[in-house]
């Protein structure tokens, strides 16, 4: 199924009306962005379709969004940042991806060089009685990317929370300029290497839709399968470091294997252990490197274990008292923001993309919602991920029991002319492509002129969740916040794009 080209709509006018709308509850916010001397912002209307709405930013500067639709604000600041834009009548114009070694941007296209010494960033105050900072970051133990984590705590108890990340930010999209469609999709790939397929996927889903390519349908239920896999071991890595942050040293050791045996499944099918180069433009680049049969048994021996051991976990006390009302998103706060994946499900927010925008393989199979949840909180998130898990064990067996993975595998040999991709002619077109990421939806808008990029720009869940991990710590102490970074599931490369 190929993606639909997005509503476009231009004009102050219909700027404006975007964030009344957003403001209202008419639609949610996807993204915006900026470009050479122009603003976009991407809608979610009612009716599920995508609308882009365009204003040309005269002499710089354009209405905020954000002074109506507080979620806006730390993605126009990041446009401002990247293009040197002033968002006009924006109570927070703070830099976000600027750490004070960038050159200064003035509206009207003018440079100055810094001084060569970072800025100065000024926190959120909270003032009282006994309040204290506890800065955390930005550099971490373990493998975790750069960030800082500001917190205002009197006591244990947290009163305020910050973040600022944006120490590795990439620049994808200024690198993907100019580059052939074979080479972004590369790019596109390793924005966040947890999430290497869906973020393959929804660039090629875009590049087909903007150059009219249909892939071979083989191909559509490979991405599945690659993509169900990447949501299990997401979901189990989660898990890991909540029994860790609890001290279960048994449970964290048999959760960590059975990721790492869902990781080394996914390397013998793919040579990759993330999946890397298997979706490309126009397909995927090869069938799997196992047999059908060895690909069930291991996938059966995978949920009857992995069942056990989450069984076993969500009946520890201790674990779940850890948990239970701990960082509460309300259901009303989700809406508004339109929280994504298993961070919305759990307050009642379940936007999956693979129900609601289906996709490759999707339409044809049976993809059950996960049970609803409206706590908000850790232990709703964790629980939200096993359903997700058994939903993927289950999609996985739909797959084999279609028979499509022995029809690519074992058909192949005998019709070796039948493709798994398309070739990508250089034409040219503009389109939107997403996927269901286990962060939840990732999103590329990309403009291709002769086959090469233009314009891409990529939306990632944990950009789009961010704000709202800051906002559930109210009554919670500071021990809490491992349980509540690890619930949220977020990728710091997915942040700092």
């Amino acid at each position: 199924m190929r993606s639909e080209p997005p509503i476009i709509l231009k004009g102050e006018a219909a700027w404006r009306d975007a964030a009344r709308r957003l403001a209202a509850g008419e639609a949610s916010l996807v993204s915006l962005w900026g470009d050479e001397g122009r603003m976009r912002a991407a809608l979610r209307e009612a009716n599920g379709a995508l609308a882009v709405v365009d204003v040309a930013c005269e002499r710089g500067a354009f209405p905020s969004v954000a002074a109506l639709h507080p979620p806006a604000s730390r993605l126009e600041r990041a446009a401002c940042d990247l293009f040197g834009f002033a968002a006009i009548g924006a109570s927070d114009d703070r830099r976000w991806l600027d750490h004070g070694r960038w050159p200064l941007r003035h509206p009207l296209g003018r440079t100055q060089a810094h001084d060569g010494a970072p800025d100065a960033y000024l926190f959120l105050k909270a003032e009282g009685p006994g309040l204290h900072q506890i800065p955390v970051g930005p550099v971490h133990a373990g493998v975790i990317e750069p960030g800082h984590f500001r917190f205002h705590a009197g006591g244990e108890a947290v009163v305020r929370l910050e973040e600022r990340l944006g120490y590795v930010h990439k620049g994808v999209d200024a690198l993907m300029r100019g580059a052939s469609v074979e080479r972004a999709g590369v790019l596109a790939a390793r924005v966040s290497g947890d999430s290497t397929v869906a973020y393959g996927v929804a660039f090629a889903r875009a590049v087909e839709a903007a150059l009219g390519i249909e892939p071979p349908a083989r191909a559509h239920f490979l991405r599945g399968v690659m993509a169900e896999l990447e949501r299990i071991a997401n979901h189990l890595d989660v898990a890991v470091r909540l029994a860790d942050a609890a001290g279960l040293a048994v449970a964290t050791a048999r959760l960590a294997l059975h990721k790492e045996r869902v990781l080394r499944l996914v390397s013998r099918l793919s040579g990759s252990r993330f999946g890397r180069g298997v979706v490309i433009p126009g397909g995927v680049s090869a069938p799997p490197r196992l047999p059908p049969a060895e690909i069930l048994t291991e996938v059966d021996t995978l949920r009857r274990a992995v069942t056990a051991d989450a069984e076993a976990l969500m009946a520890t006390s201790s674990f779940l008292d850890r948990l239970r009302g701990t960082g509460p998103l309300s259901p009303g706060r989700a809406h508004q923001h339109g929280a994504l994946g298993p961070v919305g499900k759990a307050a009642g927010y379940a936007d999956d993309a693979r129900l609601a925008r289906p996709y490759d393989g999707y339409p044809s199979l049976a993809v059950t919602p996960v049970r609803g949840h409206a706590a908000g909180d850790a232990l709703a998130r964790l629980r939200v991920r096993w359903d997700e898990v058994d939903q993927s064990f289950g999609l996985l067996r739909q797959v084999a029991s279609f028979g499509l993975l022995r029809q690519v595998a074992e058909d192949l040999a005998e019709r070796s002319s039948d493709p798994l991709n398309l070739p990508c002619e250089p034409a040219s077109g503009r389109a939107a492509g997403w996927a269901e990421a286990p962060q939840g939806e990732v999103i590329y808008d990309v403009k291709i002129d002769a086959g090469r990029l233009v314009r891409c720009h990529p939306r990632s869940a944990s950009f789009h969740n961010l704000v709202l991990m800051h906002e559930v710590f109210a009554g919670d102490i500071l021990t809490d916040f491992p349980f509540i970074e690890a619930s949220f599931g977020l990728s710091v490369a997915g942040v700092a794009l």
